[in-house]
């Protein structure tokens, strides 16, 4: 590949590590998962969160990837106590006021059953008098610990959160800790969505 090929991996980030190549407050970094030179997350996910993270040597696609304005959509599968019902789903999808401003619409329902997911390293805290739900949330803004905040605002806080896709890429059956290059479909699919749009620019 030359040097200056863009390039685009998919890593399933685990939990405990930072979205970064530096270690922070004790948290491992991507430097112990990936050894490709020139790659940085497009976005990131907390360290307490798992799943799929964008990697890219190309910093003009990663801008347009992150800018507020396109709105991309990011799907999550939360794990919550208690089972939310069909008031806090309608909350979550119109809106809910977090530090001042209302999240704009998104896309919210139940799973049916727990996802097919590796266990944690550390376990979710578990109440026997509580029982607990999946949800998947989709969002097209990334405001710091959003989801964590919007289900908490509707009275079911979040356990265990998943990003699951961005636009049109999948984490699919990726392992923790591990990556993989985009395939040219999925390369393409992520071009046409960072193309610039009538009246943007």
């Amino acid at each position: 590949m030359s040097p200056h090929a863009s390039l685009a991996i998919v890593l399933n980030k685990p939990y405990g590590v930072v979205s970064q190549f530096t270690e922070k407050a004790g948290h491992g970094s991507l430097a112990k998962l990936i050894s490709l030179p020139g790659v940085y997350p497009v976005g990131r996910l907390d360290h307490d969160s798992e799943g799929l993270l964008l990697l890219t040597n190309d910093g003009a696609l990663a801008h347009r990837l992150t800018d507020p304005r396109f709105g991309h959509e990011r799907s999550y599968w939360a794990q919550v106590e208690r089972v939310p019902d069909a008031s806090a789903l309608e909350r979550l999808r119109t809106g809910v006021v977090i530090e001042g401003r209302r999240t704009l619409p998104a896309r919210a329902r139940l799973l049916e059953s727990e996802p097919d997911l590796p266990p944690r390293p550390v376990p979710i805290r578990f109440r026997k008098s509580v029982p607990t739900a999946w949800l998947e949330l989709s969002l097209r803004e990334g405001r710091n610990r959003q989801v964590r905040k919007m289900t908490a605002a509707v009275g079911h806080p979040t356990l265990r959160l998943v990003r699951v896709a961005f636009g049109p890429i999948r984490l699919g059956a990726l392992a923790p800790g591990a990556w993989r290059e985009l395939t040219i479909v999925e390369s393409r699919a992520l071009e046409a969505l960072a193309r610039p749009r009538r009246g943007h620019s």
